[in-house]
């Protein structure tokens, strides 16, 4: 069969669709980069905040409108929302055929020749769901297949989430912490690194609390020297890092390990100790500022980036002046902000004085026009040095586009440059000329 597979949502769903495909191709099955070309249809969908619902939802839609030109089409839908939402969606949306939980893609393939044997022996529609319990295993990593580079490659180093935060669904969805052994890491990492990956992007829901559970301790600082010797491997990113689980150790291994990027993905949520604590974060606001100043102090270029809420139930305008005074004050590098989303069965969405939407979207809007004028500061300081980039393509006009250790894919700013006979995934020292607020204008050196 000849499979699409549309992914929504964060790197760990991008992760999973790996995995899918791979067992999918496994399976002799061929994966297609167009729907109209495809048998069957895959949305693996995201289910995290609202917004990522309805693009979920209308993705579904969309992919079901190709069901009228193609009556034979299999529609499957999988992922973070099917896994929240299996019998709600079973039935609501008769155009998908199999609904599919986050921990169940090895037995796709066999539900494909399942309804293929339904429709031809019955000769009418047929539809199957399956989402079983949690398991304690991970997918087997040589299934793996890339979607869409070979250079830059995430590695999930644990699943699951054992905080509870009083906002977040994730533990529901996804289940409890559980690392991976960090020799399963390694051989991935290595399979990774022979296919011609450069970069790493270790994800879970919380990285910094990698190897708790199965090794007595935070093995982070560890699995970081062990990947950093593996040859091929040039970069290697943080992502998801509590900001109280930021250790000496971890700034000291940074710091002292080339491959490891100047650059920490730390989601701090808010400043204000009132809605810290009503959110269930461990941190504080004085907690947040010392780890900062901790990892300023230990790695002098570093590049945070963070994430914020607004409009958390009970948010008073003093909470919302102390975090709009944070980020004017802090001038982090990278930063991202979420009006709050009201999530069933979340302690959250059952509190008091919730916020009115208009309100959370003005304080959303507010901040990100501030952090808009700090990351131009920042970009024009950059004006006149020389940066080793990362390139990820050309246009038609023949610029390239790239990006330096100091940003994550999809999310963070760009090197827009000129230059000559370069590939993805190569490594080039690119002089910065000019800049915007998000996107730095570069020659090749």
């Amino acid at each position: 069969m000849n499979i699409y597979i549309e992914t929504l949502g964060c790197p760990k769903n991008f992760n999973d669709s790996e995995m899918l495909a791979g067992i999918l191709k496994k399976h002799d099955n061929i994966i297609v980069e167009e729907p109209e070309k495809a048998d069957v249809a895959v949305v693996n969908t995201c289910g995290f905040i609202n917004d990522a619902k309805v693009e979920s939802i209308d993705t579904i839609l969309s992919m079901a409108k190709l069901k009228k030109s193609n009556k034979e089409l299999i529609l499957v839908v999988s992922g973070c929302l099917s896994q929240r939402y299996i019998e709600e969606l079973y039935q609501e949306m008769p155009e998908v055929d199999i609904l599919l939980g986050v921990n169940d893609y090895n037995s796709l393939p066999g539900l494909l020749d399942k309804l293929d044997r339904k429709r031809n022996k019955e000769k009418e529609e047929c539809r199957i769901k399956l989402k079983n319990s949690l398991p304690d295993t991970f997918y087997d990593y040589r299934s793996r297949m890339p979607l869409e580079n070979r250079y830059s490659r995430t590695v999930k180093i644990a699943e699951g989430c054992d905080n509870v935060c009083a906002y977040c669904v994730i533990p529901e969805i996804r289940g409890k912490f559980r690392s991976r052994k960090m020799e399963d890491i390694e051989k991935e990492a290595m399979k990774l690194a022979e296919e011609g990956c450069v970069e790493l992007i270790l994800i879970a829901q919380d990285v910094t609390n990698y190897g708790s559970d199965i090794y007595g301790k935070p093995m982070l600082p560890e699995l970081l020297k062990r990947l950093s010797e593996i040859e091929e491997i040039h970069w290697i990113r943080l992502m998801y890092c509590y900001e109280d689980r930021v250790t000496d150790e971890l700034i000291k291994v940074m710091k002292n390990e080339p491959k490891v990027c100047n650059y920490i993905d730390m989601p701090i949520q808010h400043i204000s100790d009132n809605i810290l604590e009503n959110m269930r974060r461990r941190s504080t606001g004085d907690s947040i500022k010392k780890t900062i100043d901790r990892l300023r102090s230990g790695i002098p270029d570093i590049h945070i980036r963070t994430t914020f809420i607004t409009g958390f139930p009970g948010e008073t305008e003093n909470d919302f002046d102390e975090l709009y005074d944070f980020v004017s004050l802090m001038k982090l590098d990278r930063l991202g902000v979420f009006a709050y989303s009201k999530e069933e069965n979340t302690p959250a969405g059952d509190m008091e004085n919730q916020i009115e939407e208009n309100v959370k979207a003005q304080r959303r809007d507010s901040i990100m026009r501030r952090q808009l004028e700090i990351s131009l500061e920042y970009n024009l300081q950059k004006v006149g040095k020389t940066f080793e980039v990362l390139v990820e393509g050309v246009d038609e006009e023949g610029v390239y586009y790239g990006r330096t250790e100091y940003d994550a894919p999809a999310i963070d700013n760009s090197v827009i440059f000129t230059g000559n006979d370069l590939k993805p995934g190569d490594f080039v020292r690119v002089k910065i000329v000019d800049a915007y607020d998000y996107d730095l204008i570069g020659v090749m050196e």
